[in-house]
């Protein structure tokens, strides 16, 4: 459930930023699942006012304008626009303002600018008056925007946006609503609750609430003949409407929560169910047959075309709207189109009612069809809030939509809604928390939800409201109290059976679990290996060319081994992987894929160090060797390589969601290593890959080339817990756009370098690049090489050619300039 929090303080006051909203919601039991900012900022923007236009002396196309911005002296700033005027009023960024500007080759993409004093052609300019394009509000850059609205210079531009009723930009709540809260599919449901927690007043928009009949009740007719699926239907009639765009404010609402307006009436049916939790719907009245509505059930089974274009079987029994002569609706969960509103319509009946849920839900799922409608139906809305929905929609399509109200409705209610009463024992509610709820408290809080608590007997008789259905006994008022009240305003008991400390997950755990699923998934094997080793090993081990380049410091030994073989702590967990490896290939094994996760050890002072003077860190090596695809009819046998190795640490990296590493060779060999790659996170060593030195490998009685990468994993493990949890990124709908390009550069240029820079010069749109051809030929020039790239780009809408085109001429620019690279045509 999307909620937006400039909508929500239409109804409510409150001091808290969009975050601290969010805690108090989810702990009074409304999760927010996210925090979403949306639109363009305009902090720092201010209203001026032009007070003088001149040409500039040494450029034809810019103009020298003196701006009033309310500071008591003009400000000069040099403007490109064609149309600046003296005496407009605009909106103007002063030296210090950031904006998120367009970019030249690529308007969907934004780069934020801090302004500063600039010299134009040999003139002072302190700042800049804007165009629309540049604060977000559209596309378009014909001009500066110049404000029809009065407006005071220096009066803040956000402050002017919010007065005209546009909001530039907005915070999005998304709200895991439990079935339990059909109340808090709604604006107005969930400003109760804020209401509560911020002890401010709930502003319910003032609605004239019709009488049933009158002029509306000789219009039209509405006969229930399945009450036990509607219990409630009203209809109110709004004649000579103008179908056509909504005005800005009221589709800035809608898109704010992911809703694409229409028109003016179908958006103001949206409107108010999302205001108020009340599913509303808008027949043309024209179109229905003998200006009846009948609620009945199908009497076998048929098809039916519903507002998406689609037509569907629907089975016998199906709850329906119709006419005098057929179908229209398929009752609380989507319209027919053969009544749908459409620029012709004039006069617009609106639906309001009260359908079971059950019956709903039970239709949703045989047709497969869910909606905004549905979603709510099948909770329970309010069973006494259709009149105020009905009147509310027609109030503003008479002021939006230019029609004309036809007094009174056509209220059918064949089974009138009866609230509860519950008994709530003032006693019993300190009995559950243990603790004292003040009693003023206590009804305080509960009618700031709409419950009317009227003391009784030691507690309080309370009126149940009709948007509540889910509270019914003690125990559920009683948890309304409590939530509302603060569980954490519950002090702790002194004692228990059992201990309070909360159980905590440790921070690298998460890494730990995903890299074995990983791993394990791709065919290697854990181990587990012994942590002591003979001194000498545990000295040749502890070497920086294991961290990267990274400072290690002597092996840990013990002061009293139990023997030779385990006098030292492991600084490396290679030692004890090669002893495995041995083991297994002496045993027959063609080929091993293995890793393992473990803590390694060094003699390092550190800050956080639990002893002084030693440092541990969790480590996760990963090891292949020998035969990797085994011989057959269809494939020869192959033996494990770097990049097979390369490979995988790279799909492990990607499947960890980290970012910023990159590999970086070290061409020289070592005691330990014959090459290597040092690895790094964000320019900081975090470990090797490579492979071992022959002598290494015959200390250990290892017969094939083993192929090696150990990293710092709680170095990455405390990356992922800096930046959260990795989120969820549907595959796209829309087509994508494969492109290849060959590029020939120096032959001693690594690919990866080449790689990244066409992932930054790609941008948003560049979603995979590859490499899939490497050629050297004396054609190209001596020490050159071609490199072939294939690059898919896609977006959540249609790509053009034209974007595409530009994102890879942008790619090939910038290869050039770094790396003197040549298109191969």
């Amino acid at each position: 459930m999307k909620i937006s929090t400039g909508w929500l303080r239409s109804y409510v006051e409150h001091d808290w930023t969009a975050d601290e909203l969010a805690d108090r919601l989810t702990l009074c039991g409304l999760e927010v699942e996210s925090v979403d900012p949306i639109g363009p900022t305009v902090d720092g923007v201010i209203v001026g006012r032009v007070l003088g236009v001149q040409r500039h002396p040494d450029a034809d196309r810019l103009t020298l304008c003196d701006v009033d911005t309310g500071s008591g002296e003009a400000v000069r700033i040099i403007c490109g626009a064609p149309n600046v005027a003296v005496g407009q009023t605009v909106p103007v960024a002063p030296v210090g303002t950031t904006l998120s500007l367009p970019d030249r080759d690529d308007p969907s993409r934004r780069t934020p600018v801090t302004l500063r004093e600039a010299k134009i052609r040999g003139q002072a300019s302190h700042g800049m008056i804007c165009a629309e394009d540049e604060l977000g509000l559209s596309d378009d850059h014909s001009g500066i925007m110049v404000l029809d609205r009065p407006a005071e210079p220096g009066e803040p531009f956000a402050d002017y946006l919010e007065r005209v009723g546009y909001a530039a930009s907005d915070t999005v709540l998304d709200v895991a609503v439990t079935p339990n809260r059909p109340d808090a599919t709604s604006h107005l449901g969930i400003a109760r609750d804020v209401a509560a927690l911020a002890d401010r007043p709930l502003r319910r928009p003032e609605v004239a609430l019709p009488r049933d009949g009158g002029e509306a009740a000789l219009a039209f007719s509405v006969d229930i003949q399945a009450p036990d699926g509607c219990h409630r239907y009203v209809g109110m009639l709004v004649r000579g409407v103008t179908v056509s765009e909504s005005p800005a404010w009221l589709k800035q609402r809608l898109t704010a929560i992911g809703l694409r307006p229409r028109n003016n009436v179908v958006d103001i049916t949206n409107f108010v169910m999302h205001e108020c939790g009340q599913p509303l719907h808008a027949f043309d009245f024209d179109q229905l047959a003998g200006h009846r509505i009948v609620v009945r059930r199908r009497a076998a089974e048929g098809p039916f075309t519903t507002l998406d274009g689609k037509e569907r079987t629907l089975p016998a029994g199906t709850l329906m709207i119709a006419d005098g002569d057929r179908d229209v609706a398929i009752a609380g969960v989507m319209g027919g189109e053969n009544s749908e509103v459409t620029d012709a319509t004039t006069d617009v009946l609106i639906e309001s009612a009260y359908f079971d849920p059950s019956d709903i839900r039970r239709t949703a799922r045989a047709l497969q069809l869910a909606s905004d409608a549905s979603y709510r139906f099948e909770r329970g809305v309010d069973t006494n809030g259709q009149v105020w929905a009905a009147a509310r929609a027609a109030g503003m399509m008479v002021e939006l939509a230019g029609g004309t109200l036809v007094q009174g409705v056509v209220d059918a209610h064949p089974v009138p809604p009866e609230p509860p009463t519950v008994h709530v024992r003032e006693r019993r509610i300190a009995g559950i928390l243990g603790a004292t709820v003040p009693a003023g408290e206590v009804e305080r809080l509960l009618t700031a939800i709409g419950f009317e608590p009227v003391a009784s007997d030691g507690g309080w008789q309370v009126r149940v409201p009709t948007w509540r259905p889910d509270v019914e006994r003690e125990i559920d008022v009683i948890e309304e109290i409590v939530r509302l009240y603060g569980l954490d305003r519950i002090p702790e008991p002194p004692y228990g059976r059992l201990p309070n400390a909360l159980p905590t997950v440790p921070v690298e755990q998460p890494t730990r679990d995903r890299v074995a699923q990983i791993l394990s998934g791709s065919g290697f094997r854990e181990i587990c290996t012994n942590s002591m080793l003979p001194g000498e090993v545990a000295s040749l081990f502890a070497h920086p060319v294991l961290r990267g380049g990274d400072p290690v410091g002597p092996a840990v030994v013990t002061c009293n081994p139990i023997s030779s073989e385990m006098a030292a702590l492991r600084p490396s967990l290679l030692p004890g992987m090669l002893q495995v490896l041995s083991h297994n290939l002496n045993h027959g094994q063609a080929g091993l894929r293995m890793f393992e996760i473990g803590v390694v050890m060094d003699r390092f002072d550190t800050p956080d160090a639990p002893v002084a003077g030693y440092r541990e860190r969790t480590s996760l090596l990963i090891a292949v060797t020998g035969r990797l695809v085994e011989p057959g009819w269809d494939a020869k046998a192959r033996s494990a390589d770097v990049f097979d190795l390369r490979g995988r640490f790279e799909a492990l990296v990607d499947g960890l969601g980290v970012s910023g590493v990159t590999l970086e060779p070290v061409r020289q060999a070592t005691d330990l290593t014959r090459y290597h790659l040092a690895v790094r996170l964000d320019d900081r060593p975090i470990g090797t890959m490579g492979a071992l030195s022959p002598h290494v490998l015959e200390r250990f009685d290892v017969r094939s080339e083993v192929f090696f990468a150990e990293i710092d994993l709680g170095a990455v493990a405390l990356w992922r817990s800096d930046r959260g949890w990795t989120r969820y990124r549907d595959v796209t709908r829309y087509p994508v756009v494969d492109r290849d390009i060959a590029v020939v550069v120096d032959a001693a240029s690594p690919v990866g370098p080449l790689l990244d820079t066409i992932r930054e010069a790609g941008g948003p749109l560049l979603r995979q690049v590859g490499v899939f051809d490497l050629y050297r030929d004396e054609k190209l020039g001596d020490g050159r090489k071609s490199v072939a790239f294939s690059m898919r780009f896609a977006a959540d809408r249609t790509l053009r050619d034209e974007e595409v085109d530009q994102a890879v001429a942008r790619i090939v620019k910038t290869l050039e300039e770094r790396y003197a690279a040549a298109l191969r045509s």
